[in-house]
């Protein structure tokens, strides 16, 4: 464009073309100059506006520097000042309240979730697998917090959060549902009925011996505590029962560490119990509660889940919108092609538009299960088709590991898949609403 054409253009931008307005005018059009993030982050409750600056701070100082080489070899590094360090930071807390969590008291009564989703998206941001090394133990803290009992509470909940609010020393959490043959088909009602769990829980003097196998467990390998759903023996999985197994204790083993596509450099692994006694003082709510308790963190995880996708996305568009400001071609940057802009348009607004609905799905103190697996299901399918996206820019690339798109996407592939399949989700979404919208009209109940 010949520039006085581009002088005039400038002109026409809302920021300059504003100042035609009378004064009122002027007062509604908001043309500041911000980034997205800084626009978002505007929006957010007060502590969770300072946990997002925290979180992207401390990705970009501690994970970004360990990412490419944890992927590459995910048993070369050593975790631990990792997780150390995010714990004297506060982020392995974000599950309660001050004096004992590190969460904000306001923002936690209007949404228990909000906080730690905002700072899942960052670390994922700047890689996915220690994102998940550093998340995954919220998962296995959330079924003490969601037992909604007061004797759980003082016996395993607090001293965990004790140690790392005030000694910044992580005591890491895993949680384990998963077994050979029940996987996504234990999150889901009807799925669950005929899922063939074998982990069993046979009563003994003092508590119960747990047998049995659990599989693909999120740092099963570095976890002090692992929370194990079992079904009593004898009984269905409407028996499940959810104990605290410490991995100390005689006959937990850690099996196989799986080799995966993506976020690699956390921890899957085997965990075989083996005649673990665990005693009734270690039994998490009631007996026969694990099957609520375990769907219910499910609907508090996967937000979070749906926050970590969207930061695989952004991760891949922020390195492919770096690598088109930097390449030129025919003497003009990827970034000034109309073509180009047209597809990184079209990347933010996906992302934007997936950011939008974690966040609505956090706006509650209460999971919603419809909402939750909504979230996930369109966060996840955004980032992997935003991950696509930023390959095919990039071209050559998108494909080497140096850049980190390709692994993005490798990481971003994975959030379709845990905690219930995209598919079960789904399902999850028709269960929760069927009455109310699927099967009979309710949309003029009440009128």
């Amino acid at each position: 464009m010949k520039p006085e054409l581009l002088e005039r253009a400038e002109q026409l931008k809302i920021r300059n073309a504003k100042k035609q307005l009378n004064a009122f005018g002027r007062l509604l059009v908001d043309g500041r100059e911000c980034t997205l993030w800084d626009l978002d982050t505007a929006v957010l409750p007060r502590a969770a506006r300072k946990w997002r600056k925290r979180a992207r701070r401390f990705a970009r100082e501690e994970i970004r520097p360990l990412a490419a080489q944890a992927d590459l070899d995910p048993h070369g590094y050593d975790p631990a000042p990792l997780l150390t360090a995010a714990s004297k930071k506060g982020f392995q807390t974000l599950l309660l309240v001050r004096p004992f969590g590190s969460a904000g008291i306001t923002t936690f009564l209007k949404s228990t979730t909000i906080q730690l989703a905002v700072v899942a998206e960052e670390f994922a941001t700047e890689c996915g697998g220690l994102g998940l090394l550093l998340l995954g133990h919220n998962l296995g803290i959330a079924p003490l917090l969601l037992a909604g009992h007061v004797g759980t509470y003082l016996r395993h909940f607090l001293p965990i959060y004790l140690k790392a609010t005030w000694l910044g020393k992580s005591t890491v959490l895993s949680f384990a549902i998963t077994e050979p043959a029940a996987g996504s088909d234990v999150e889901s009602c009807d799925g669950a009925v005929q899922a063939k769990v074998t982990v069993t829980a046979r009563p003994e003097k003092g508590g119960y011996v747990l047998n049995g196998t659990k599989v693909f467990i999120t740092d099963g390998a570095v976890a002090d505590k692992i929370v194990v759903y079992a079904c009593l023996e004898g009984e269905k999985i409407d028996s499940w029962t959810c104990f605290l197994v410490d991995t100390s204790m005689s006959g937990v083993i850690v099996g196989r560490h799986e080799r995966k596509m993506g976020q690699r450099a956390s921890d899957a692994s085997e965990i075989i119990l083996e005649d673990v006694f665990v005693p009734r003082r270690n039994i998490i709510g009631k007996l026969r509660s694990g099957w609520a308790n375990n769907h219910n963190v499910l609907n508090f995880s996967r937000p979070v889940v749906a926050a970590m996708a969207l930061g695989h996305g952004r991760g891949a568009f922020e390195r492919a919108l770096k690598f088109c400001r930097d390449t030129t071609l025919a003497g003009k940057r990827l970034v000034d092609y109309p073509d180009v802009q047209y597809e990184l348009a079209d990347m933010a607004i996906s992302l934007w538009a997936a950011r939008s609905m974690v966040w609505r799905c956090c706006a509650s103190f209460r999971a919603n299960q419809a909402l939750s697996s909504t979230a996930k299901v369109f966060a996840s399918d955004t980032a992997v088709r935003v991950c696509n996206q930023a390959m095919e820019l990039m071209g050559d690339a998108g494909y080497l590991h140096r850049f980190g798109v390709e692994r993005a996407w490798r990481d971003s592939r994975l959030t379709q898949i845990y905690e219930g399949t995209n598919q079960i989700n789904r399902y999850d979404v028709i269960e929760h609403q069927w009455d109310y919208d699927f099967s009979k009209d309710c949309s003029e109940k009440g009128l």
